[in-house]
């Protein structure tokens, strides 16, 4: 059996969990188009399709591969180059996470939050648009207070470890 998963993972060159998990993938992909073909629509499922994959990987991938070196970068330049140490919980990942979510509700939420379509969502629900940029801004400051949270917890016990061993 070991032989066996072995030789999966030699040919295909990842473990046989990750072939089986892509195989679903595709099969839930496949169920998922044979039943969008009978729309009248399909078409425009592959235009908007399309454009998303272009639109990504020609916009938004540059766009966001840009600001995370940027980000990078400025957290070199904070650190001050003589430090002896790096520091035992890197920070970049304290900024990327809720920078994603934030960004993440507002391409979900854009036009209630930049209100577009006032007249129709009033119409729609009778209530305005007023809260949600509100409410986005509070979600925003959420996410990055919990995330400095959890680092200043991280960077404590980094610390604790450090004066346990002895450095």
């Amino acid at each position: 059996m070991r032989h066996t998963l072995t030789t999966v993972k030699n040919f295909y060159g990842a473990a046989p969990l990750h072939l089986l998990a892509l195989m679903v993938c595709f099969a839930l992909a496949g169920y998922a188009a044979v039943q969008t073909i009978p729309t009248p629509h399909w078409p425009w499922i592959l235009v908007w399709f399309a454009g998303a994959v272009v639109g990504h990987d020609l916009v938004a991938f540059p766009l966001y591969a840009l600001a995370d070196r940027s980000l990078i970068r400025a957290l070199r330049a904070l650190r001050p180059s003589s430090a002896a140490t790096p520091l035992p919980v890197p920070a970049v990942n304290h900024i990327r996470v809720p920078a994603m979510g934030a960004g993440l509700l507002f391409l979900l939420f854009f036009p209630l939050i930049l209100q577009k379509g006032r007249t129709s969502y009033l119409a729609a629900t009778g209530r305005t648009q007023q809260a949600y940029l509100g409410h986005w801004l509070l979600i925003t400051a959420a996410l990055f207070a919990l995330s400095a949270l959890i680092y200043a917890q991280r960077l404590g016990n980094a610390s604790q470890h450090r004066r346990i061993r002895g450095k």
